[in-house]
């Protein structure tokens, strides 16, 4: 899915423009959406304020990355005190379009930004059970333009996220270029990275939940690779910040006081680190990029153009929608 939200190629009138955007790495108030909600509305504020016309949140920001929690899940069982725990996210994940993102949306509208932010979404279009890891996209108008579900969780992720389809492999166009990207280790799909170049991305987002030293290589490979500005995005996250009262808190024991360092990040075309690594606290990266850099980057290395071959190597993406239920009706 693209989504058209000005001119922005080059062939415009500013072929070239420049942009600042602003990469926020903080924690959610975890396992409460309202209280989540206000704070990034409050921390989209502050990057505005910095001049920041794009503004990106970390994955699962809203409510919550559940890290060391098992969900009393194990291999052939699962446990009372688990569905407890997992009836407590499902409460804290959110509807799209729902209360929430009317509430985003019009934070967008009044700071004129572009929005982007990792929520929890519930599936509103058959039995509302399964939660998805998504990616929200809004615009300075006050609209939710579009939304990316990760493609494959990771590892005990699984237990807990569906799995999205090809259809919200979303891009964004905005007057200052081409915004998507993929979801922490979506990005370690090569295929998956190929579509999004293949859409033209020059503003790739990556939220992420992944903070180790191994994820700064990973961002500037992708930025070297796609030849385009990569924002990478992560939480920063404590273990007194989980909620005393949260059943299963006592699998937190041996957990390391700070879950998550962060990491967050800004690498230009060329692979050359803007902002960041930011470990360690909260705080807002910003950067001013010159869209110019993509073009230059290109004249070397064009994944999707001049250096693809599309006589020896060919990908398909299936961007259908694919329900589980497909209602035939005969008259």
């Amino acid at each position: 899915m693209s989504i058209d939200e000005g001119s922005q190629s080059p062939i415009s009138n500013n072929p070239f423009p420049k942009v600042t955007v602003a990469v926020v790495q903080a924690a959610p108030v975890l396992f409460d959406r309202a209280a989540t909600v206000a704070k990034a509305c409050q921390l989209t504020r502050e990057a505005a304020a910095q001049g920041a016309q794009l503004v990106l949140f970390p994955e699962a920001f809203i409510p919550c990355y559940p890290r060391g929690l098992s969900f009393g899940m194990v291999v052939g069982s699962r446990t009372p005190a688990g569905r407890q725990t997992w009836q407590r996210y499902w409460e804290g994940a959110i509807d799209v379009p729902g209360e929430e993102t009317a509430v985003l949306a019009a934070v967008a509208r009044e700071t004129n930004t572009y929005l982007a932010i990792g929520v929890i979404e519930r599936d509103s279009s058959y039995s509302g059970g399964t939660l998805y890891c998504t990616l929200l996209y809004f615009g300075p108008d006050g609209r939710l333009l579009g939304k990316h579900r990760k493609l494959k969780p990771t590892a005990a992720e699984r237990l807990i996220w569906g799995e999205g389809d090809g259809s919200t492999l979303t891009t964004v166009k905005t007057p200052f270029g081409t915004v998507g990207g993929l979801i922490c280790w979506e990005n370690y799909m090569p295929l998956a990275r190929m579509a999004m170049y293949g859409k033209g991305v020059e503003l790739y987002l990556a939220p992420t939940a992944d903070s180790r030293d191994t994820w700064q290589a990973t961002m500037i490979h992708i930025a070297s690779e796609g030849r385009c500005f990569v924002l990478g995005c992560n939480q920063f996250v404590t273990k007194a910040m989980y909620p005393p009262d949260l059943v299963g808190i006592e699998e937190l024991a041996d957990q390391p006081e700070i879950m998550c360092r962060g990491g967050s990040v800004i690498v230009s075309p060329l692979g050359q680190v803007l902002a960041g690594p930011l470990y360690n606290q909260e705080g807002i990266l910003t950067a001013t990029l010159d869209l110019a850099e993509v073009v230059q980057g290109k004249l070397d290395f064009d994944a999707v153009g001049h250096y693809a071959r599309p006589d020896v190597f060919r990908l398909v993406v299936e961007e259908r929608p694919l329900a589980p239920i497909v209602n035939h009706f005969t008259t």
